[in-house]
């Protein structure tokens, strides 16, 4: 039996939807009868496609724009959007810490541009869900500017509860542990290579940390962004929803 949010008359803007998580929660919001706007830098993907480079002032303007003028209401926003890779501090590439710095604006940054032009287009009672990671609330060698992005989300997150709170809007996170996508399991396979063992092995460790032992697929997470996106959670704000099978308890 398919729980059902209340989400009919909703219209929800997720960005990075066309895989992994992002897809999952693209054809939960389709599923509840949401109008879904899915925002990534090529058109394509579940519900309407609109393609736009978050990391650019310009496009992200326009993007606005063209929603105002065509009379969107944006009742949900999800900042889904994010990449991931390694950034040892003993990297001597010259390119190192251009990477660093890009990483965190294309995870936190980014997310800060498409909220703040998109929030005249946002009603009271509207809800925004920030994708951060239990690495946001732990860490993990060499992957220095991925964990202080992470962070980053939690700490915006918790500012913008505050500050949005008087228009109205809740602003909460969701902290995913290790979700069998490609990006994780990119990270998995560097990881192992880096320690020069099995990437089942590195997988083993992980499982064995969790009080529910095996890896999370992208459509568990997405029953928490419904229920965050709909009114039964209106109480809710500048919290950080951990969905990590118990690998860490927050």
């Amino acid at each position: 039996m398919t729980v059902r949010y209340g989400l009919e008359n909703t219209t929800v803007l997720l960005t990075g939807a066309a895989g992994g998580i992002g897809r999952a929660l693209a054809q939960a919001f389709v599923t509840q009868g949401a109008t879904l706007l899915s925002v990534d830098r090529e058109v394509g993907g579940i519900g309407k496609g609109l393609a736009c480079d978050l990391n650019n002032d310009t496009a992200v303007a326009a993007l606005a724009a063209r929603l105002a003028s065509d009379g969107v209401r944006i009742d949900v926003l999800v900042n889904n959007a994010g990449t991931e890779h390694p950034t040892p501090l003993a990297d001597d590439d010259p390119a190192a810490m251009q990477r660093w710095s890009a990483l965190l604006d294309n995870n936190v940054t980014s997310m800060v541009r498409l909220t703040r032009a998109l929030l005249p287009l946002m009603p009271r009672g509207a809800s925004v869900i920030n994708q951060s990671s239990i690495w946001g609330l732990s860490a993990v060698a060499d992957y220095s500017a991925y964990v202080a992005s992470k962070h980053a989300v939690i700490g915006l997150t918790r500012s913008l509860a505050f500050e949005l709170a008087p228009r109205g809007i809740r602003v909460n996170a969701v902290c995913p542990g290790w979700v069998r996508t490609d990006a994780a399991m990119r990270t998995l396979h560097a990881m192992a290579r880096q320690r020069g063992v099995a990437p089942e092995v590195v997988e083993r460790e992980i499982v064995a940390r969790q009080a529910l032992p095996q890896m999370l697929e992208p459509a568990e997470l997405a029953g928490v962004f419904l229920f965050l996106a709909s009114a039964d959670s209106a109480a809710l704000t500048g919290q950080s929803i951990v969905v990590s099978h118990g690998e860490v308890m927050h």
